[in-house]
Order: C-alpha cells, then sequence, then structure tokens
C-alpha cells in the first residue's frame, strides 16, 4: 500500500523522502525492520524506539516514523515525523488493513475485574447463537475455533489491526475484547472503530503504571470517552464509578444493576457452589455460574446481547448452559475429597469477592483454605491488603509465590506478612514453593472443606527471573488430591 495512503488522517508534523513508497508491513521491532516495511520508533515503558532508528536503517528498512528525526537521515529512507508515534501508528496500522474494526460489531470491556469473564461469555454466547466470532482476551485470542496464544490483555495496534483483519476473513461478524487502562493510556485502540462498550468495576489495581487512583480512572473512562455516538456505552450502575464512565461519552448511554434500577435489572434468589438462580428483567433463570461477581458479569452479557439486537429469552436460555470460563471460579473436584476452586483473583477486590461467596455457601463446618501469592515487579501495595483479605475471610491461610517475575520472592512475602493481624498470625503459614503450598493446602484438608487457589487463574507457567516454567494451578491441584487418594 502507498505511503500516502496509509498516512491518511494521520496529523504530521514533517516529512522527507519518496513519499509513494510502497509499504508492505508494519512494526515497532528494529529487528522485523527490512525493506518494504515501516518502522514505528515508539516509546515504550521500557525502551524507546529512536534509540534503534539507525539499525532499522541499517537492515533496509523504507520508512521511519518517530517523534524526533534523526541528525543523520540516509537519503533513501522516507522520514514521517509526527507529535505522538504510538497515537499516529495507530491510525496507520487501521489504514493499512483497511480498517477491519468498521467490517464486524466490536464491542470493548474494561474494568479492574470481570473483563475475561464478560467477554469469554459474550464470545461462547454468539458462537453458540451461530455467528462466527473472534476473541480478544487475557486468557487467549480467537478467530471462530482457531486459537493464538495471548501475551497481553490488549495486544498491541499492529497485531490488533491483523487480528481483526483475519477475523474479517474468516467471515467473523462480532468480536469482543478486553481493553486495558495500559492500552488505552498507550493509544492502542485508537483507530478502531466501536459498535459498544462495557465497564464492569474499578478498583485497586496498576497503580504502579498510573501511580495515582485518578489516573487509572481516568484511563478507563478515556475508552467511554472515544466511542461513537453510533455505538452503546454499558456501564455497572452498583460501582460508584460506574456514572462517572459515561459522563462524556456521546454513545447510547446504557446500564445494569443489581441494587437499583439499571436498563437490565438482576437479583439474586438462591445460589450454591454450583450455580445461582437469578431473576433477570423479570424472568427466572439457573445458572452455572455463582457468587455475586458472576451475577454482574452475566447481567453485562446479557445487556450487551440485547444491545447488539439479540432476542432476549433465547439469550438467557443459551447463558443458562454456559460454563465458567477458564481460571474463572474453575472447580476442580475428585471424589471424596475437599473442593478445589481455581480463581484468577490477583487484586484485594477480585479475592475478597471470591472469599464472600465461598464464605456465604458454607453449610457447616466446612474449613476454608486459601493458597495465594502476588505478582512481582507489579504493584506493591496491595500485598498486605491481599494477605488481610485472605486472613478475614479463610480459617487456614499459605501465603506463595505468584510470578515472582525478577523480584525476590521473600521479599513479596515478608511485604504479604505485614498484612497479617496479629490475631491470625496462627493460622498462616509461608511456603515459597507453589506447588508445596498447594499440596500443603490438600493436605490439611478435610473432605468437606473447600479450597481456593487464587491468583493465576488460567495460566500455565510461572514467571521467575525472566524464565516461564510450566506451571497449572489446576494440574497441580489434581496431582495433589490422586497423591493423597495414594496415600491412602
Amino acid at each position: 500500500m502507498l505511503l500516502t495512503h496509509i498516512l491518511y488522517k494521520v496529523p504530521l508534523l514533517s516529512t522527507s523522502g519518496n513519499m509513494n513508497v510502497e509499504v508492505e508491513q508494519l512494526t515497532m521491532d528494529s529487528r522485523k525492520a527490512g525493506p518494504g516495511r515501516l518502522f514505528a520508533a515508539v516509546r515504550g515503558t521500557q525502551t524507546d524506539g529512536h534509540r534503534f532508528i539507525e539499525k532499522a536503517v541499517e537492515l533496509g528498512t523504507a520508512v521511519i516514523l518517530c517523534e524526533e528525526l534523526p541528525e543523520n537521515r540516509a537519503d533513501d529512507v522516507t522520514y514521517v515525523q509526527v507529535q505522538d508515534s504510538s497515537y499516529a501508528l495507530g491510525l496507520i496500522a487501521a489504514n493499512f488493513y483497511d480498517h477491519p474494526s468498521k467490517k464486524l460489531k466490536l464491542v470493548g470491556v474494561t474494568g479492574t475485574n470481570g473483563k475475561t469473564s464478560t467477554a469469554t461469555l459474550l464470545f461462547r454466547l454468539f458462537r453458540l447463537r451461530g455467528y462466527r466470532v473472534g476473541l480478544l482476551s487475557t486468557v487467549q485470542n480467537q478467530i471462530d475455533e482457531t486459537v493464538i496464544p495471548a501475551t497481553h490483555t490488549t495486544p498491541d495496534t499492529i497485531a490488533l489491526n491483523e487480528l481483526l483483519s483475519r477475523m474479517v476473513q474468516h467471515g467473523c461478524s462480532h468480536c469482543f475484547m478486553e481493553v486495558s487502562s495500559h492500552s488505552v493510556v498507550q493509544h492502542r485502540i485508537v483507530g478502531l472503530h466501536f459498535a459498544g462498550g462495557i465497564f464492569t468495576n474499578i478498583t485497586h489495581d496498576h497503580l504502579d503504571f498510573h501511580e495515582t487512583f485518578d489516573n487509572y480512572i481516568k484511563a478507563k473512562k478515556g475508552f467511554f470517552d472515544q466511542l461513537p455516538a453510533s455505538a452503546f456505552a454499558l456501564t455497572n450502575l452498583d460501582d460508584k464509578r460506574g456514572l462517572v464512565m459515561l459522563q462524556n461519552t456521546v454513545a447510547q448511554k446504557e446500564s445494569y444493576s443489581l441494587q437499583t434500577l439499571g436498563s437490565f435489572k438482576g437479583r439474586i434468589m438462591s445460589e450454591s457452589l454450583y450455580g445461582m438462580q437469578m431473576e433477570v428483567d423479570g424472568r427466572e433463570v439457573w445458572f452455572k455460574l455463582t457468587g455475586r461477581f458472576n451475577a454482574y458479569n452475566l447481567l453485562a452479557v446479557y445487556g450487551a446481547a440485547v444491545l447488539l439486537g439479540e432476542d432476549r429469552e433465547e439469550v438467557l436460555t443459551q447463558l443458562s448452559v454456559l460454563p465458567s470460563p477458564p481460571g474463572r471460579f474453575e472447580m476442580v473436584i475428585v471424589s471424596n475429597k475437599p473442593v478445589g476452586i481455581v480463581d484468577y483473583a490477583h487484586t484485594p477486590d477480585a479475592l475478597q469477592n471470591v472469599l464472600e461467596t465461598i464464605a456465604g455457601l458454607r453449610q457447616g463446618n466446612e474449613q476454608i483454605i486459601t493458597v495465594v501469592g502476588c505478582g512481582g515487579n507489579r504493584d506493591a501495595a496491595k500485598r498486605p491488603i491481599m494477605a488481610e483479605i485472605a486472613c478475614k475471610y479463610s480459617d487456614r491461610v499459605i501465603m506463595t509465590s505468584d510470578n515472582p517475575r525478577n523480584e525476590d520472592p521473600m521479599a513479596i512475602l515478608e511485604q504479604m506478612q505485614a498484612g497479617v493481624p496479629p490475631v491470625a498470625f496462627k493460622k498462616t503459614q509461608t511456603l515459597a514453593d507453589r506447588r508445596d503450598a498447594i499440596f500443603r493446602a490438600v493436605e490439611i484438608a478435610q473432605p468437606n472443606d473447600v479450597i481456593l487457589i487464587a491468583g493465576k487463574g488460567h495460566e500455565t507457567y510461572q514467571e521467575i527471573k525472566g524464565v516461564k516454567h510450566d506451571f497449572d494451578d489446576r494440574k497441580v491441584l489434581r496431582e495433589a488430591f490422586q497423591q493423597s487418594i495414594a496415600k491412602k
């Protein structure tokens, strides 16, 4: 495609070189630069792409997109200077792939908790309804039946448009995607056309990146501020910042609620570990999912489906048969053993939601045994809070490693221990090895107890010192159950 075509509506500061050069590929990675390619020098959190312009030129790159022009410029290279490379690249990528987001109904889901569950349930629901559908989520990206591993909650803008283009080519009519706060700030969704946006909730998270909670809220709100008038903006009315998300949007304003009168109203009638009975817009439905947090997810999915033109009765009927997404309140059950639950809860609010749900469903003297850790190189302020919440709602707590990444696991655990109330010390234990911690939980549990393994959910690896090792909480928990059986 001609460079002049992919620069359509891109605000330019200056250009030099052949503007009619053919561009065959876009990249932000200088190692993938070469003839016929446009290299975008983007300033990231870890490195500045401007440092690699010379390398990209050496590899024969045709076009350089940058904010600062290099002092020495090659005669056979076209330079395009912009105010913000990441913003410009969003528009360029959309132009390059011929605006795939306009050729399907793209719905974004943002919030601290519930993004993956809501997007995944929408994906499953619309496939069940006979559509070809795309999914962009923390767990995985999917083009109908084809699974593509996910590396970020929201892919970079080039990968995002490329995936959406493949969905269009495959005949997908809808795509449901998680929209992270990082992606909004880093302009990864610039140039995309959304048919709708969903807000789940907002609580303490990602302050290592956003620095203040106010910045975090503004990032989430920024997604709704960008929605067009043709889209819907569906918010959780029960979250105290739910209405804030709608303040400046020109999209159609809609809401869902368990407590007040929203556009889509629900009420939990009864629940167990294995499901719940809800009243949704006056209709009684049994769902396989349980817990108040899942009730909100289900309402968001139901509301979005109706706003996309689907029949209310049919949506509720089909929603009732869907199981939990991977690693979201996922049950691991072995005969005559405690109930095992694996959940991605890695924020204070998410952990409290899951533990409150389990505690509220106890029918006797069952113990709640919680295995929990906190990730390294992430928001450290929540570590003692996570430990405090685990102690408040659990009978036994085993603190362990999550993904320590480049931090010392014991240093993370020490920060968690600071949140343990003095009266709770006796019921806590610290085991840095996550496998040992899970096996220990099974060892001390009685048959009627409930074991919660929190923090990693669907993940199939553990990142230690920059290396990802195979590790799946669900598999390890099953191994621990089997070993327990073998010993008897």
